[in-house]
């Protein structure tokens, strides 16, 4: 993959950027109506597609917050186009790096140091790139080391390209008034925390420690006195990306290894630590020859307030669910309802939030959950394809629910998409013995 000399830091010039991309867009969508004046059964496919791509290459040459929202939005498969996920997944782990010049220009400038000063062999061609940084292998005193560096540029450019970005979103999931102002904070304060790379080795080694009781789970070590506000030095670890496994033909008891420790890690976080891992797309872990899961990346942790956190796992309990009372006060307190609901917004989101947690919580329900079950994921496409053509809820103020709602549904639609992958048959209470 050919590798990146200059990245656009300063607004004039990401916004620039941005610009060109939308006009190749306009274009698209001009080629695709002349095409539909001929052929009206013409499907909207290769729209998507070019769209995509183009989308996709401007925002791989900004890399950034931009990049980090397209990753993001292609763990959400119910949500956007196939030709969109495909695309945008590709931010996960395979995007141009930084050529090997500007790699020891960004670590002279971070570091006061060239990497060759610091380590005893550094190879400056970057063996990952992803979205706000890249990860390089070196030595010292006879350890082989991963190091992550930070593109130049990331962290001050997060708000300016979170208002480009906006404008789309906005529009996509149909926010309106100025209190959706919190959902954006939220994720600006993620994207901020996620270039803090002191704040990550520290979360990092706390989250490790933590979770090393956890059968079939390895981390790396953290060397601080390596690693800055922009560079992290660990441990290589050795293993498969988790998409790189899941596609190989994997026994069914390595998948359900895997899957309760991923599963394990997970409830042991949300339920012991209250801050869990926000980030569980499969360029975030590895497998070993044993088949132990590796978790490698701890930028992006969500910490879960109690007052979140007891209602919404209320709302995993089926008596609570059925209970019309309990639930519309529990759909208050997550800020589902709002005090300004009509009786008819009321009516139409405690049907829709009643269908939607019956759902995913399932997997709760029982002692044991396969997550190969085709039947419960083609339920999840049913209900998304549903709500998505909904007129009536496209009328609606799309400003439903507390902002921790962000990162906790991503946390649970990745970990259960994951767990998807490796076809777990999962022990659901099985993390209770990790319990204190």
């Amino acid at each position: 993959m050919k590798s990146i000399d200059k990245i656009p830091t300063g607004k004039l010039g990401r916004t620039t950027e941005m610009v060109k991309t939308g006009v190749k867009i306009g274009g698209n969508y001009l080629k695709y109506y002349s095409k539909k004046a001929f052929d009206k059964e013409l499907s909207r496919d290769q729209l998507d597609n070019d769209n995509a791509e183009d989308i996709y290459d401007g925002l791989k040459n900004l890399k950034g917050s931009a990049l980090k929202v397209a990753q993001m939005l292609s763990m959400e498969k119910s949500l956007l186009p196939s030709a969109y996920v495909e695309k945008f997944s590709l931010a996960q782990f395979s995007v141009p790096p930084l050529s090997a010049p500007l790699v020891r220009k960004t670590f002279k400038k971070y570091n006061g140091e060239y990497p060759e000063e610091l380590y005893d062999t550094f190879n400056s061609n970057s063996i990952n790139a992803a979205s706000i940084g890249q990860v390089h292998q070196a030595t010292k005193d006879g350890k082989k080391l991963a190091v992550k560096i930070q593109y130049p540029g990331v962290a001050e450019s997060i708000s300016s390209d979170l208002a480009m970005v906006k404008p789309i979103a906005t529009r996509m999931f149909n926010l309106q008034g100025s209190d959706s102002d919190k959902y954006f904070k939220e994720v600006e304060g993620k994207l901020i925390e996620e270039t803090d790379y002191i704040l990550e080795v520290k979360q990092s080694k706390h989250i490790s420690q933590k979770c090393a009781q956890i059968e079939g789970l390895r981390f790396p070590k953290y060397y601080e006195d390596l690693s800055s506000e922009k560079i992290i030095t660990m441990d290589w670890m050795q293993g498969q990306h988790l998409s790189e496994f899941t596609k190989t033909d994997f026994k069914k008891e390595d998948g359900d290894k895997i899957g309760q420790a991923l599963w394990d890690f997970y409830m042991y976080q949300m339920h012991e630590l209250k801050a869990v891992h926000a980030d569980p797309h499969p360029g975030n872990f590895l497998v070993d020859k044993d088949k132990n899961l590796i978790a490698i990346d701890f930028g992006c942790i969500k910490e879960v307030p109690e007052e979140f956190y007891t209602p919404y796992f209320e709302l995993a309990v089926p008596e609570n669910i059925n209970n019309r009372k309990f639930f519309l006060a529990k759909l208050s307190e997550l800020e589902i309802l709002r005090p300004d609901d009509s009786d008819k917004e009321i009516d139409f989101f405690s049907e829709l939030f009643y269908e939607m947690l019956s759902l995913f919580t399932s997997p709760f329900h029982n002692e044991t959950f396969d997550f190969s079950n085709e039947e419960f994921w083609n339920k999840i496409s049913a209900l998304s394809e549903k709500y998505s053509k909904d007129t009536e809820l496209r009328k609606m103020n799309g400003n439903r629910g507390s902002k921790h709602f962000l990162y906790i549904n991503r946390t649970f639609f990745g970990l259960y998409n994951l767990l998807h992958d490796l076809k777990a048959e999962i022990k659901v209470n099985n993390f209770k013995k990790y319990l204190k």
